[in-house]
């Protein structure tokens, strides 16, 4: 039986991935290759001779790459421009500094050590396992018409691409032990930090007497408006109500208030004491509340203001949690699709109330295709787009690898564009995500396959791993240093930096094991989308300034 065309394709590209996959299942040492390990599966494919038309190898190179960083933009975009609030400047400069000490160590090889630019690029690539920063390489190498610079870019890549894993964790450790960092600790000091810079909301009864306040309807006293706590009930002589601003406070009345713990302080000192009942543990047929989720297009992007639930139903939001985190609901805060409210009034108003809000929670699961595809053709546009720069030779492109992923992260901030909107479900992300990432590590691995044994044994292989070696460990342990002795970093938030710097999971899960702490993730998340534009934008900058001046 004689396989050609695209059944031969997806055969072999089925086998690496497969390979690959349960290859990079293999733990060692706590360390995993993860989908690392299709690119290896890959290049013993083409090892052995084991390959496919060039035409389909290409298409399904960079549409997995397409489908990668697109996936990567959504699951970004959202915090992206708020990543570079308070902390966030600190470590995106770190991370930013990472890059571009990798980059001018590649630039060194290049210019002071004989290594060849495709090779250089490829090191630097492999060095902090950052698959677009390949591609990035290999589509710029192919628009300067470099000979053989794909398969070389390749070959170098899966060179470094080991110790790139490896060295982010020996720089953690020596770290930890150099400094005698106890990750514990780390962790209750950033617990600590975090409770000062982002109460957690709570609830609390309140007992109306202070007699300044007896007599006065809610909407008079101004100082409550500028507290920044919610009243969503009251109970006054037995029975409970959903609170109005013409609600006048008599003496013994109980408000059920929602905030963060230090502005309910200041409520105790302006209306009274912490009350011995608890209203939401009261039965009531007058007062409800249920979570509803915001899935409806006419309200995404308006503000509760706009919106006036309480004036216009007599609804009160009295907490807004999105992406896992609790929101006071001011009148400023914008609705976007996905938020959770609980919504607290009269029973019988709760189905308008979910009519309104949309409330189906299935939404959540669907993917939108038609937002999809508009983003990735959007995508295509501004990454073909010439952007030219001073001092270089040519003009430079986003290309497949920083086009879409720009694209992306930017819709996917916007939230909404009418009826449109540029939300993806966790889960078809990650498939997304996983399939685009397999589909291009497996056509680069088939390709880098054929000459990869004998570069690696009597080329220059163990010469370009060595170099890889220096463009992983170098920019890591100066920005280390920097971090822990001048800034003053949180030893697991530095964890979470130096793998995010690296794009690097694996790194990220091994800091995740420090401690129980959110501490690493968070860290990397803020410099993560920073991080991946400059890997995708250093290659061709590098690349059109060297090739140009050669």
């Amino acid at each position: 039986m004689e396989l050609h065309g695209a059944a031969q394709a997806l055969l072999v590209l089925s086998a690496a991935a497969a390979l690959g996959l349960g290859l990079g299942q293999i733990q060692v040492a706590g360390v995993k290759l993860g989908v690392g390990g299709v690119l290896f599966a890959g290049i013993a494919l083409g090892h052995f001779g084991i390959g496919m038309d060039p035409t389909m190898m290409a298409f399904a190179r960079e549409f997995g790459l397409v489908l990668f960083v697109y996936a990567i933009g959504v699951s970004v975009g959202p915090g992206f421009f708020q990543a570079f609030k308070r902390d966030g400047l600190a470590l995106n400069l770190m991370a930013g500094a990472v890059v571009v000490l990798g980059t001018l160590v590649a630039v060194g090889l290049y210019l002071f050590a004989g290594v060849s630019l495709p090779a250089a690029l490829g090191i630097l690539a492999g060095a902090v396992t950052n698959t677009p920063s390949l591609a990035a390489g290999q589509q710029v190498l192919s628009q300067l018409a470099v000979e053989n610079g794909s398969a070389i870019l390749g070959q170098a890549y899966a060179v470094a691409y080991p110790f790139g894993i490896v060295g982010i964790l020996l720089t953690m450790l020596m770290l930890r032990f150099g400094f005698r960092l106890d990750p514990d600790k780390a962790a209750a000091d950033f617990e600590a930090d975090r409770e000062a810079a982002h109460p957690t909301i709570e609830t609390v009864n309140v007992e109306i007497s202070n007699p300044a306040v007896v007599g006065c309807s809610l909407r008079d006293l101004d100082e409550l408006k500028e507290m920044g706590v919610v009243l969503s009930r009251v109970l006054r002589d037995g029975s409970q109500h959903a609170v109005t601003a013409d609600d006048v406070l008599a003496k013994g009345d109980v408000v059920l208030a929602v905030g963060p713990r230090d502005k309910l302080v200041r409520l105790n000192r302006l209306l009274g004491p912490v009350a011995k009942v608890d209203l939401k543990s009261m039965p009531s047929s007058d007062v409800a509340w249920e979570r509803m989720v915001v899935t409806r297009s006419e309200v995404l992007g308006k503000t509760l203001g706009e919106l006036n639930f309480r004036g216009s139903h007599g609804m009160i939001i009295s907490r807004v949690n999105r992406s896992g985190h609790d929101l006071v609901p001011d009148a400023h805060l914008s609705l976007q699709f996905g938020d959770s409210l609980r919504v607290v009034g009269d029973p019988a108003l709760m189905p308008e109330m979910a009519r309104l809000l949309g409330n189906r929670s299935k939404a959540l699961q669907e993917t939108q295709m038609v937002p999809i595809f508009i983003g990735i053709a959007l995508g295509m546009l501004l990454g073909s787009l010439p952007i030219v720069l001073p001092g270089l030779p040519s003009a430079v492109r986003l290309g497949l690898a920083g086009g879409p992923l720009l694209v992306a992260i930017l819709l996917s901030r916007l939230g909404h564009c009418g009826p449109v909107v540029w939300f993806m479900s966790p889960a078809a992300n990650h498939i997304m995500r996983d399939l685009g990432i397999t589909l291009f590590l497996a056509s680069v691995g088939l390709k880098s396959g054929a000459g990869f044994v004998d570069t690696l044994v009597h080329g220059p292989g163990l010469t370009w791993m060595m170099w890889g070696m220096a463009v992983t460990l170098v920019p890591l342990m100066l920005v280390a240093l920097v971090g822990h002795l001048w800034l003053r970093t949180n030893y697991l938030g530095l964890c979470g930096l130096l793998a995010g710097s690296m794009t690097d999971p694996p790194a990220l899960a091994f800091a995740q094991g420090l401690a129980a702490s959110e501490a690493p993730i968070l860290a990397y998340a803020t410099v993560y989308p920073l991080v991946m534009v400059l890997r995708v934008i250093a290659p061709q900058v590098v690349a059109l300034l060297l090739w140009g001046g050669a």
